[in-house]
């Protein structure tokens, strides 16, 4: 029979395998974003990836929608979408019970979402994304809240205020703007589109896009905060908070935003980029035939937060979840060794059993390269003596321990 062609061990483009390694960073971020949003009174909840494709026609950017979506019908003949954001999400959810819910709602996740773009520095097809929401307050309070949970997430990553930058934009400036300047709504969406497209586009571009809207530059040169942005920095420095500043460009991509938006920077030069970013949104609850609710909310991607760390040298050093490596003389030891480890694991040590199908040598080379930090030998002397050498691998040092006192031998590591 011909042998079939090889299939390839390259993931789908634009999207990534976790290793250990990678998952442990993965870990590490989830942990460290869920720390800082439930000291703000936040609880988590989750969704499936799968929505119908009309929850996001007409309420997110047309560009995500007619260029970005991983859209398709199902055999039921249903258009389904994988999510490419979590907000529309959480808007269907809360509508579907808002007479059950207690407001304000104070509501976070950590899902995966889907856009079909083209894969960069800070952009994949497949990101995983803090989003942290509060319905229900129209008050400026609000928006100070969510720019305090994004910048108390900012500071749990170890990051100082000189890291990075919060900018605020506000749409009502922009539609003010826009009614001084004469634009009709359709030239008002290519106003929007064109400040959202202003960091990948030349100044000169941008310009042109300004002048073939009437609308002059110096409009977005140096403005005067409107009330809204300067009320919601006012608001933020009584906070303790010193690094949020207004930006007239900050506009944000989607639809449904109505109030004031914002954008975290990161400061580095090498980094230098949004890393994420939020604002208002009170009418959403609307597109379900509901009154609207007010609402205001962030999405803070893994990838990003991931370079903001790479770039300061910030990334955790792996530890394995594996404490012990028990290492056998003989395969009939195994056994032997799976008891052994069996009274460690009641202590709550995490202990892996090598399974006897190489040489001692080859094994204890094995807990070394997957860095496991402990190494115990079962041997027969060691069963007969009652007697094991527990090996600390980095530095080879060894403490001769009973079995008894294995387990609080680990316990009183640091």
């Amino acid at each position: 029979m011909a042998q079939k062609g090889k299939l390839s061990t390259e993931a789908y483009k634009g999207v990534r395998d976790f290793y250990p390694e990678d998952e442990a960073v993965q870990k590490y971020l989830f942990a460290t974003m869920r720390g800082a949003v439930e000291k703000f009174g936040y609880a988590e909840y989750h969704a499936s990836i799968l929505e119908p494709a009309e929850l996001y026609r007409g309420k997110t950017s047309e560009e995500i929608v007619s260029e970005q979506t991983y859209t398709f019908v199902d055999r039921g003949e249903r258009e389904v979408t994988l999510r490419p954001e979590m907000t529309p999400t959480i808007a269907r959810m809360v509508a579907a019970k808002r007479r059950e819910l207690s407001f304000p709602l104070r509501w976070y996740s950590i899902p995966n979402v889907f856009r079909y773009e083209r894969p960069q520095r800070g952009r994949l097809r497949e990101h995983w994304q803090l989003n942290v929401d509060l319905f229900g307050s129209a008050s400026p309070s609000a928006d100070a809240e969510i720019i305090a949970v994004a910048h108390a997430v900012m500071k749990a990553f170890g990051a100082s205020e000189s890291d990075f930058e919060i900018r605020i934009g506000s749409r009502a400036f922009l539609n003010a703007l826009a009614e001084k300047a004469g634009l009709s709504s359709e030239k008002r969406e290519q106003l929007l589109r064109l400040l959202d497209r202003r960091a990948k586009i030349s100044a000169e571009e941008f310009e042109k896009g300004l002048a073939a809207l009437g609308v002059p530059p110096e409009a977005f040169s140096a403005p005067a905060a409107p009330d809204d942005v300067r009320s919601l920095v006012a608001a933020l420095q009584d906070l303790g908070i010193g690094n949020a500043r207004f930006d007239a460009g900050i506009v944000r991509g989607f639809e449904y935003y109505t109030g004031t938006v914002f954008e975290v920077y990161d400061t580095r030069p090498e980094n230098n980029r949004s890393l994420f970013g939020g604002g208002r949104y009170d009418n959403l609850l609307q597109l379900f035939g509901e009154e609207p609710v007010p609402a205001a909310g962030f999405g803070m991607g893994d990838v990003t937060m991931r370079d903001f760390l790479s770039v300061r040298g910030r990334i955790p050093p792996y530890a394995p979840p594996t404490k012990a490596y028990l290492a056998v003389t003989s395969a009939e030891l195994v056994p032997e060794a799976m008891r052994l480890a069996a009274e460690l694991r009641a202590h709550g040590v995490n202990a892996a059993v090598d399974l006897g199908d190489r040489k001692l040598g080859d094994q204890i080379k094995n807990a070394d390269r997957q860095r496991i930090p402990y190494l115990i030998v079962v041997g027969e002397d060691e069963l007969r003596s009652g007697e094991f050498a527990v090996r600390t691998l980095a530095t080879r040092a060894e403490a001769t321990l009973s079995r008894t006192e294995l387990g609080s031998f680990f316990l009183n590591l640091p």
